[in-house]
């Protein structure tokens, strides 16, 4: 029962949101769709800009963040490098403003990298150091761009002829123009768990994570796989365990290092006698919920403790690893209210 003071949302609202969501991603299907409408879009759009896929990111009084740049002006500076080396048409289609303004994502590789930072106030930074810096749909839209734009640098070739593909205008696909064949960008699904037993929660360490850093169990799905089986594989194989139930929880997309699906999904068992597999990790351990919230205040890349050691830490906030933690931590919280 709500109580009489809480105020639900109109119809008309949820109609509004509704129809402002239909709008844009109907704009954006019909960008992709059609090469002339796109190249319209491109003509009054606002472009995302990275250098040998390294997004453009910029400091303001209280944040990082990446600049859109607008068409006017980005011809505008851009002209100084010549029209031989410029073409806007090389750019990907990443979304659209609440306007229905196009965004698109350039990569200008091919200029020279400190003039460029020069012109646009900016530096261009490694994806994983500018999605930690910046926050919210920044992050969201470079790691699609990034994706986008690598996935195009590494397929140019048809599979079945060897000949050169062509991307459509807005990037969503390649065709190859012998045979007609399609090729669309693909993700890899890989899925992230946080195994709990009781009131601990398992977190582990790869020999190729940065020192300190513990965080639930991942690995790629298999051929044949459904989510459930590539769960209860991965919790097997790593640690020794046998998944009891499983639920799923979210989902990310992950550009390291190429363009993954992130499937995440809380788990429990019953034994908690870890047989690692040292083939795959280096370290498992159970945790407390006090240890987790230590864990969770701790800053990435910390400094060694005044004993010498290493304080535990666990991925950054932009991550769904960070995420599965923080739920699994607010369900603790209540059951201990609750009890």
């Amino acid at each position: 029962m709500f109580s009489a003071a809480v105020r639900l949302p109109s119809r008309s609202f949820y109609i509004r949101l509704c129809s402002s969501y239909v709008k844009q991603t109907r704009f954006l299907f019909e960008l992709k769709e059609n090469d002339d409408a796109c190249r319209q879009a491109l003509q009054s759009g606002s472009f995302y800009l990275f250098h040998k896929l390294s997004p453009l990111v910029r400091k303001s009084s209280s944040c990082y963040y990446s600049p859109a740049i607008n068409h006017t002006d980005l011809l505008k500076i851009l002209s100084n490098y010549g029209e031989d080396k410029l073409n806007l048409e090389d750019s990907v289609l990443v979304g659209c403003s609440n306007s229905c303004i196009a965004e698109f994502a350039l990569d200008l590789g091919t200029l020279e990298q400190s003039n460029l930072e020069k012109e646009f106030s900016g530096k261009f930074t490694d994806l994983p150091k500018a999605v930690v810096k910046i926050d919210g749909k920044d992050g969201a839209v470079l790691s699609r761009a990034q994706a986008l734009l690598r996935w195009h640098q590494t397929n140019q070739y048809c599979s079945n002829s060897g000949q050169l593909t062509q991307k459509n205008l807005s990037g969503s696909k390649r065709v190859c123009r012998s045979n007609g064949m399609i090729y669309y960008p693909q993700m890899t699904p890989v899925v992230i768990t946080l195994v709990s037993s009781r009131n601990r929660c398992l977190l582990a360490h790869q020999e190729s994570f940065p020192a300190g850093m513990y965080t639930a169990l991942a690995g790629f799905c298999e051929i044949g796989e459904t989510v459930e089986e590539a769960v209860r594989r991965e919790v097997a194989e790593e640690v020794g365990l046998v998944v009891d139930a499983l639920r799923y929880s979210g989902s990310q997309h992950w550009p390291f290092p190429n363009s993954s699906l992130m499937v995440a999904c809380q788990a429990t068992v019953k034994a908690e006698e870890l047989v690692i597999n040292r083939a795959e990790i280096e370290d498992a351990r159970w945790f407390s919920l006090e240890e987790v919230i230590e864990a969770l205040q701790v800053k990435m890349m910390p400094s060694n403790l005044p004993d010498g050691t290493l304080p535990i830490w666990v991925p950054p906030k932009f991550a769904i690893a960070h995420q599965l933690i923080q739920e699994w931590v607010q369900e603790q919280k209540a059951l201990l209210k609750g009890s």
